[in-house]
């Protein structure tokens, strides 16, 4: 494993500190990616946890939240492998804030839904927004993290 030192000379690392690297990327990587994880899955159940509310008070039919649940994946279909290629372009830390903010706006803008209309605008633009949330590097062998 090559090392490159702060005063730009590169070296290799020793053998006994790859270890100690892959201990501190693992603590400091895993806790986020899990958070953004668990994200994830709040923000999928939350639509059917609200269904039973939408269905009432909205007076939303079943019709209406399947068309808008299945919104949700057309975004994924349509915009995984460009979202996979401006990470690339742009980096992770950069990209993946982008992506979690806008995806809890989008989220929380769930609240001021009224209108089928609304309901399909937003969860396709929540899906859009959110669709690096599930990489699947088989969908884009050429763009996947190398």
């Amino acid at each position: 494993m090559s090392y490159q030192y702060q005063d730009g000379a590169a070296g290799v690392l020793p053998a006994a500190a790859e270890p100690d690297i892959y201990r501190k990327v693992t603590w400091r990587l895993i806790p986020f990616f899990c958070a953004c994880y668990l994200a994830a899955y709040l923000d999928r159940i939350n639509v059917g946890l609200a269904k039973l509310q939408m269905l009432d008070d909205l007076h939303f039919s079943e019709t209406i939240y399947g068309l808008g649940a299945g919104l949700f994946f057309v975004g994924y279909i349509l915009f995984e492998v460009p979202s996979n290629l401006v990470l690339q372009k742009v980096g992770a830390r950069l990209w993946i804030a982008r992506i979690m903010v806008t995806w809890g706006l989008l989220s929380g803008a769930t609240m001021f839904v009224n209108t089928p209309t609304q309901f399909y605008v937003l969860r396709f633009s929540t899906c859009c927004a959110s669709c690096w949330a599930r990489p699947r590097p088989a969908s884009c062998p050429a763009c996947c993290c190398t």
